[in-house]
């Protein structure tokens, strides 16, 4: 108890010397409040960032109408060969996620990727839960890719996510075999060719009537997430779901 208080009290002794801010606009955030994205956001950087409902595809997670019933497939992923069972977004990335995810490859992106795997938690909690996965993952990088990297914020997401479902994070469980090039500029059909075969899923797992969250950062064609499913089942997963801070329904994203 004694070390428990004086925990607290050096930590509101450094709230007062540095008061918290908002990890994107800097906003000073009040003590004894409670603050969304696990207090390292402001409420309008929040509301900016995290809309309280995406109406979307089941199958893709592309943004529809507000007036029309969530299909199960739409004019974004209609012909697509994807592989996973659906995708739970945050927001488009064509609107202001689009520069908070630009500032999380950055070498001092990690805190920001925190704040918006804890925002798509309370914002989408309920499809998150609704799946009752046994477990999260990111979408591996190459080897190589990690030393050119500022920042893993597929594995800082898929890590913060594992702690709010409480699910493990099985970071290793799939491996990247094939450094491939960028995503970026191609187009869809070209980007399934690309990352066709460069996932492999370890033999040590038993995934056998398994349910598997894969984090990406963003989401476009969903062939990268495809191909990350795909091995996942290849070993037996039965059901794979993907979560993605942006949407970007269009082929010259990542």
């Amino acid at each position: 108890m004694a070390g428990s208080r004086l925990v607290r009290g050096v930590c509101g002794l450094a709230n007062l010397v540095f008061p918290p801010r908002c990890v994107w606009c800097e906003a000073e955030l009040q003590e004894g409040e409670t603050w969304p994205a696990g207090g390292l956001l402001c409420p309008s950087c929040a509301e900016r960032f995290g809309p309280r409902t995406w109406n979307a595809c089941c199958r893709c997670g592309g943004k529809v109408p507000d007036d029309l019933a969530p299909p199960n497939e739409c004019s974004s992923c209609r012909g697509m060969p994807l592989k996973f069972d659906s995708v739970v977004v945050l927001g488009d990335y064509h609107g202001p996620l689009g520069g908070v995810l630009t500032a999380m490859k950055l070498p001092a992106g990690a805190l920001l990727a925190e704040a918006m795997a804890h925002l798509l938690c309370e914002r989408r909690h309920v499809e998150l839960r609704a799946h009752q996965v046994d477990m999260v993952l990111p979408v591996p990088f190459h080897w190589r890719r990690r030393f050119v990297r500022a920042s893993d914020g597929p594995g800082i997401l898929a890590q913060t996510l594992s702690r709010e479902l409480g699910v493990p994070l099985v970071k290793s469980l799939v491996v990247r075999r094939r450094n491939t090039p960028p995503q970026r500029g191609l187009l869809p059909k070209a980007r399934f060719r690309n990352v066709r075969g460069a996932f492999t899923a370890r033999a040590n797992y038993d995934l056998v009537g398994t349910r598997a969250l894969v984090v990406d950062d963003t989401l476009t064609t969903g062939a990268t997430c495809s191909e990350v499913a795909l091995a996942l089942k290849e070993v037996g997963a039965e059901e794979v779901h993907v979560a993605a801070i942006g949407r970007a329904q269009g082929a010259n994203h990542t």
